[in-house]
């Protein structure tokens, strides 16, 4: 594939893998972070704890490669013809849809996260538990889209 890559196009495309393994390590920690959390918060001790656990994902692993798969994935798009009308990627359009709405989960639970840290719970533990789901599904569905490219 040359195209606007060139050359560099495998180096991108794996970057963008690893990447994305980062991005679902800590999707796949996070929400069960949240679930610890959420149970300490009558533990004022505990509670800071799993703040600035949930404080150093988010810096360190969480928003760099959410970042930096977006901004890869977006050059291998381009790369294959994502805006220049080029057919047959329907599974693009699918994956690039269930990577915005992870990318949408991901806020989500920036978002509780940093209502934990206030000291501000509000979903019911099974919920929050089934909410660690949610990562997983989608990752599944993104993956088969990437490699099968059944459309």
């Amino acid at each position: 594939m040359i195209g606007l890559l060139g050359a560099t196009w495998l180096w991108v495309k794996a970057a963008h893998v690893i990447f994305v393994i980062f991005w679902m390590a800590g999707l796949f920690i996070l929400p069960r972070y949240l679930v610890h959390h959420q149970d300490a918060l009558g533990d004022a001790v505990q509670a800071r704890q799993w703040a600035d656990r949930e404080a150093k994902l988010r810096k360190v692993i969480l928003t760099p490669s959410l970042i930096i798969v977006w901004v890869l994935g977006i050059a291998l798009a381009i790369n294959i013809g994502l805006f220049d009308g080029q057919s047959g990627l329907g599974w693009l359009h699918a994956k690039l849809l269930l990577v915005l709405l992870l990318s949408g989960y991901h806020g989500w639970a920036v978002a509780y996260s940093k209502r934990l840290a206030a000291g501000q719970g509000g979903i019911a533990s099974p919920k929050l538990r089934m909410l660690n789901e949610v990562p997983a599904i989608f990752v599944a569905l993104i993956v088969i889209l990437a490699v099968v490219r059944p459309f």
